[in-house]
């Protein structure tokens, strides 16, 4: 890593939650030349912790930040608490409501208030990895006041997802930018074995139909973060 990558600054915050009864870690990256008189986009990263640490994210928008000319931009990774992952990320899930409302009504407002950042729907994105990716589209389904862009990598979009879809009527207004590996056709989940590879396929003509705006990537590639983290530079360069 170029020594001029290190300087861009992660602060680290803990937000207390009345809808989760719990208290999560949220990571803000700040671009270097980051200036609290300025207004900056926000991408909102389920999977906190793994985003900055096995997706090296922060390093890749410096990098882009700095040799490519990209928009500067806030991350922020909000940190899992992993045995309740499922129920908070799958649209099923018993804690999935309290989990969007405590992104909706806790985190956003929380870093808003904060940070130098653009309040509105085009400025703010909501990243995940599979299930993490399946939290994001509904959170911009559910909200386009908050948000029109997500970016999904390796999503678990299963069929409770796809039904959701096909409610839009029109759906020109999303920008997402979707990710898949061709060797992700038996994924193991907490719900069983699934073909990723097909199911994000299936999702694609459904948001084809619905005039999304979308930017769909299949590279070679398993459903892990040594893949993802490779794709990450293209995703950044997507949206900004």
């Amino acid at each position: 890593m170029s020594f001029k990558y290190s300087k861009r600054k992660i602060e680290k915050h803990t937000i207390s939650s009345q809808f989760l009864n719990d208290e999560r870690t949220l990571r803000i990256y700040l671009p270097q030349e980051y200036d609290p008189l300025q207004s900056y986009p926000v991408i909102y990263c389920q999977d906190g912790a793994e985003f900055f640490n096995f997706g090296r994210i922060a390093t890749h928008a410096s990098q882009l930040i700095e040799e490519e000319g990209l928009q500067p931009m806030i991350i922020v990774g909000i940190d899992v608490n992993l045995p309740q992952r499922s129920a908070e990320y799958a649209p099923n899930g018993n804690r999935f409501i309290p989990y969007c409302n405590f992104v909706t009504q806790e985190v956003i407002p929380e870093i808003e208030k904060n940070y130098a950042t653009i309040q509105d729907p085009a400025h703010r994105i909501f990243a995940g990895d599979s299930l993490g990716a399946t939290v994001s589209l509904h959170l911009v389904l559910d909200h386009p006041h908050l948000s029109h862009k997500c970016l999904a990598l390796s999503g678990a979009f299963f069929p409770s997802t796809q039904q959701r879809l096909e409610q839009e009527e029109d759906l020109s207004w999303l920008d997402m930018y979707m990710l898949i590996g061709t060797e992700e056709t038996d994924v193991k989940t907490d719900y069983g074995v699934f073909d990723f590879l097909s199911l994000n396929r299936d999702t694609k003509t459904i948001l084809q139909q619905k005039n999304t705006s979308l930017y769909y990537v299949e590279n070679k590639g398993k459903h892990i973060w040594g893949f993802w983290q490779n794709e990450l530079p293209h995703a950044l360069s997507h949206f900004f």
